[in-house]
């Protein structure tokens, strides 16, 4: 890499053109360099966050996106960032260590979170403009988040849900490794749902059968929304199911109603929702992103409380869009070990830690190793009590 670089912070997507955002890796269909589009690092979504009130300072949220330019002011690559004075929203938890680092009388907060706000989706966070060097770009980035910690005199930084091909470059620039599971769904060229299920044990297949049909009885039909179908008054409807699901689990939604409309304009070919209709009326829903190779399921809501709807409408419905299109994996969010039964593997997610303490560093360290032999295990055993046959287990890289 050659010419004087300069690392600055932006705090609002806003100020950034989209058409320069859209040539970084993953962040648009059009890319050239191979990377899969990842629809939660387009400037779409996240500016749609910001704007919305869902990610601001308000909330939590203060933007610190790094950008990295040449000597012409052009940007050559960036680091979705966050300045964070809570550690909600995450999916990855450091309530511990904060807790433990003010006990002794540190300051964890505030804290640095490179990542999409609301989003346990793995993908790019070192992201590199088309034409440019990828693996010395990316240690730059991953170096200089380092060095924006350090002169901001916070206690950290963490990028959260890393795509594997990035962990080298902050492996190289001694960022800590933590891992955790996900479940998701590999498509390994089914026909269709039934020829998936021929690959499960025979009991685990006359149990997923069973559920599917219980779940559409009584007159509930499905319907998959996306594009022009996604109108002001099927977000209306979504957003009643995201509120009341969301206000009796987390106690606050995250996400504003204007969100969805802004998400709706911008980005409606890259939305799926499936619906549950019942009466002539919706009564549940999920909210899925369509990216290159992949469906991202996100969140769901409903009305009403039907037997096994929230299987069908969240995993099995997933699973049917997936082969239809052709994609290659369903991800579909964060936890939930009832997900194996219906045919999502446990699969390793990454995160990378900067900690300015030394003494703070040493102790997260030795517990992260500790930590890490813990979900390998679990990882192993969860694998070997899956539902498919012996022998026709579906296999992905850790």
């Amino acid at each position: 890499m050659t010419g004087k670089l300069t690392i600055r912070v932006e705090q609002s997507l806003s100020a950034i053109s989209s058409q320069s955002w859209s040539r970084l890796s993953g962040a648009s269909r059009n890319a050239t360099d191979g990377t899969p589009y990842n629809p939660f690092i387009s400037h779409a979504f996240l500016s749609a966050l910001e704007e919305s009130g869902s990610a601001t300072a308000k909330t939590g949220w203060l933007g610190h996106h790094l950008l990295l330019e040449d000597d012409k002011g052009d940007l050559i690559g960036a680091v979705p960032g966050y300045l964070k004075n809570h550690s909600q929203g995450e999916y990855v938890f450091d309530h511990g260590w904060a807790d433990a680092f003010e006990r002794a009388g540190g300051r964890y907060y505030p804290k640095l979170q490179c990542s999409v706000p609301f989003t346990p989706a793995t993908g790019p966070r070192l992201l590199v403009s088309a034409g440019h060097d990828k693996p010395s770009t990316e240690l730059t980035l991953a170096a200089g988040l380092q060095e924006v910690t350090r002169q901001l005199g916070v206690s950290s930084a963490h990028v959260t849900f890393v795509a594997e091909d990035q962990l080298a470059a902050f492996e190289e620039a001694e960022y800590l490794h933590r891992t955790d599971k996900q479940f998701h769904f590999l498509n390994q060229g089914y026909a269709d749902h039934e020829a998936f299920l021929e690959t499960l044990a025979s009991r685990k297949r006359k149990a997923l059968k069973k559920e599917r049909r219980a779940a559409l009885e009584n007159g509930i039909a499905i319907d998959w929304l996306t594009g022009k179908d996604l109108t002001e008054a099927i977000w209306d409807q979504f957003y009643e199911f995201y509120m009341d699901t969301g206000g009796r689990k987390w106690g606050r939604p995250y996400l504003t109603r204007q969100f969805y409309s802004l998400i709706g304009e911008r980005m409606a070919d890259d939305i799926l929702l499936v619906m549950a209709r019942r009466d002539g009326r919706y009564i549940a829903g999920a909210i899925n992103f369509i990216g290159g190779d992949a469906l991202y399921g996100r969140h769901w809501g409903c009305i009403e409380d039907r037997p096994f709807l929230h299987f069908e409408v969240c995993y099995h419905q997933a699973i049917d869009f997936a082969l239809a299109k052709g994609l290659q994996r369903v991800e579909a969010g964060a936890q939930g070990e009832h997900k194996l039964a219906r045919g999502y593997l446990p699969v390793t997610t990454h995160s990378m830690h900067y900690i300015a303490h030394p003494g703070l560093r040493r102790a997260v360290a030795d517990y992260l190793e500790r930590e890490r032999q813990e979900v390998e295990y679990m990882n192993e055993y969860l694998q070997e009590h899956s539902p498919f046959r012996k022998g026709e287990r579906q296999q992905e890289q850790d």
